[in-house]
């Protein structure tokens, strides 16, 4: 059973315990496909989002799960925040616990940040992601978008692509994908590939035509267009031609592989269009399980402080 106060990373669940987030978000999905609005799952609790990097996808999913499950909600980012007189991650905490705060969601640039704030407060902690360490409830959201398709996730072939070296995804993806038995393969130039991303347990490839050979799952990830100032790849172009995932590649895989992507998905970049709207494609799926999964997350989590 998971009886934790937080949730700051899959690195350290164990595989039960990522299987009651995903049996409770089925739960929640039925709900969502039943068009429920809302619920008494969390009435009377208090969640905060509070939010040092921007975000579009994450913050509205987390905050559209915590107002169907019937919690009272607002919303921090730290442009508007005491943050900017200097007040402390501890202390924004602090402040939060006294005003009675259930759940404080967070997303920070530095990596540990969650992990720093849930030693300090009595509100339960989910981290949103922080720095290039984990992005929890992103893997988890699809992880139950693979276990939809295929029933189970032991022995399903997973190939990731793109940035791995700067993606806090990719490792939450590692680490819960393998604990359930999955063979994961990540794909990318050297340039984007952190030196020990093998001892996670997963393949490392530099030949996507020869990593998505069969594979069940393609999940591209975002190429942090900001980060190529720094010259990790020639062009974005010579990415793409060696990269990316288009029709050509993609008749590779299984006939009935998932194409999946956490987003915002760069077109002609990590993907073609023809990939990101076919048939193959549960991308928009993916976003919808998202508010499944964290209404799970919050669900079992505000059961928990109960």
């Amino acid at each position: 059973m998971l009886k934790r106060k937080d949730l700051l990373g899959l690195k350290d669940l164990a595989a039960e315990e990522i299987e009651e987030i995903l049996a409770r978000a089925a739960e929640m999905r039925k709900l969502l496909e039943k068009n429920v609005r809302k619920t008494e799952h969390l009435q009377g609790k208090s969640v905060v989002t509070l939010f040092y990097e921007n975000s579009t996808r994450t913050r509205t999913s987390f905050e559209a799960a915590a107002k169907i499950t019937g919690a009272t909600t607002a919303s921090i980012s730290a442009q508007s925040s005491s943050v900017t007189k200097g007040e402390t991650l501890i202390d924004t905490g602090r402040n939060l616990d006294a005003l009675l705060t259930d759940v404080i969601i967070i997303r920070h640039s530095m990596s540990g940040a969650p992990h720093l704030l849930a030693k300090n407060v009595k509100a339960s902690v989910i981290n949103a992601g922080d720095g290039m360490n984990e992005h929890p409830t992103q893997a988890l959201l699809d992880i139950f978008t693979m276990k939809n398709a295929f029933n189970s996730i032991k022995g399903l072939k997973v190939v990731i692509a793109g940035d791995i070296k700067y993606s806090r995804v990719a490792r939450s993806n590692i680490w819960g994908l393998n604990k359930l038995g999955a063979e994961v393969t990540v794909v990318a130039p050297k340039t984007l590939l952190p030196q020990d991303i093998e001892s996670m347990g997963c393949t490392v490839s530099c030949n996507i035509d020869k990593a998505i050979e069969g594979a069940n799952v393609i999940m591209g990830l975002r190429i942090q267009l900001e980060r190529q100032q720094s010259g990790l790849f020639p062009s974005v172009a010579e990415y793409h031609k060696y990269f990316g995932i288009n029709d050509s590649r993609l008749s590779l895989a299984d006939s009935n592989a998932l194409v999946m992507h956490p987003g915002p998905v760069n077109r002609r970049v990590e993907m073609t269009s023809g990939v990101i709207d076919g048939d193959n494609s549960v991308i928009l799926e993916q976003v919808t399980n998202g508010v499944a999964v964290r209404m799970a997350v919050l669900d079992i989590l505000a059961g928990n402080r109960r």
